[in-house]
């Protein structure tokens, strides 16, 4: 049996799927296929149960989208099956030709017209691992207890530091960056207590505050903008704790499976935040009573993020590390 998985982006919504695709793989003994993006298409190659990657060009259709379709269509898949649940994601589940094509219960921009059954029913009010996972369910296939990221990142050279806590500071939207000066003071803290050694992460565009962090931390190392998505995966495995606020880093520690301590100020965690035992969420008090600012509002709106105290964080961080 040949699976086709569309799941095209993002960052934390490709870790996401993992659990699904690892109950679908062992539950029909099948070979997983997955379309992605570009840029996460070395990514999806170090997950387990992913036989072959189709990258989809979405910025030279033109040029290779001939190629593409039909790389698609010469595979003859049993399923295809979209977990993004948009325009894009219908069109290439629809063009595989699958004996069956199945989308998610939170499929919107009219891709219903693209499946032929839709996995169970619309529930926003839980966590999009286990939105993902009705399509196990409609399957009738064993939906695992404790759910399972199946991901490989290649083994580095062991650190020095017997303590090494990481750093990410930054996302994609500002209101949700906890101010760096917290993220000083709760490091600073951390490191006189257990000699911890400091990691900055991120992107190349969030340099500036990485070394704005890292600079003002004895023997902090700013990684920020230095590692590919797979490096960065194996600088997490080797970490005691991850600090992180809503983003894509966030999500490739909890699937690493160490712990994560996560910062939300205008977003909820109940559909998007750290997934695992090994996970806690410290959540901004003012946003259950912010629900009717819209969400992109919020998103810029630094009052949010603001009402979390260093202090708090440490007690956190401490609890978990010890």
């Amino acid at each position: 049996m040949r699976i086709l998985i569309v799941k095209l982006s993002s960052l934390g919504d490709l870790f996401h799927a993992l659990p699904t695709v690892r109950a679908l793989k062992e539950g029909l003994g099948a070979e997983i296929d997955w379309a992605v993006q570009p840029e996460y298409q070395t990514l999806v190659q170090h997950f387990d149960d992913v036989q072959n990657v189709i990258c989809f060009p979405r910025r030279n259709l033109i040029g290779e989208g001939r190629k593409f379709f039909h790389a698609l269509r010469s595979r003859c898949y049993d399923y295809a099956i979209d977990l993004q649940g948009l325009l894009k994601s219908g069109i290439i589940t629809a063009a595989a030709r699958a004996g069956k094509t199945i989308g998610p219960s939170a499929a919107r921009e009219g891709t219903r017209i693209f499946y032929s059954a839709v996995a169970g029913k619309k529930n926003k009010h839980r966590h999009a691992v286990d939105e993902l996972l009705d399509v196990v369910r409609f399957l009738n296939l064993p939906v695992p207890e404790i759910p399972e990221f199946a991901v490989t990142f290649p083994a580095r050279e062991p650190l020095a530091g017997k303590i090494n806590i990481a750093l990410c500071p930054c996302s994609r939207a500002a209101g949700k960056n906890w101010p760096a000066e917290r993220f000083i003071e709760t490091a600073a803290a951390l490191q006189k207590k257990y000699a911890a050694t400091i990691h900055l992460i991120g992107s190349a565009a969030d340099r500036d505050t990485g070394e704005k962090i890292s600079g003002a931390i004895s023997g902090a190392q700013n990684h920020t903008g230095k590692t590919s998505l797979i490096e960065l995966g194996s600088l997490l495995k080797q970490m005691n704790l991850l600090i992180t606020v809503d983003s894509g880093p966030m999500h490739m520690g909890a699937a690493a499976g160490i712990p994560v301590l996560a910062l939300f100020g205008p977003t909820s965690p109940v559909r998007t935040g750290p997934y695992g035992r090994r996970c806690r969420v410290i959540e901004s008090p003012l946003l259950q009573n912010s629900k009717k600012i819209s969400k992109h509002t919020r998103r810029n709106d630094m009052r949010f993020i603001e009402t979390i105290p260093a202090d708090e964080v440490i007690c956190a961080a401490t609890e978990m590390l010890s």
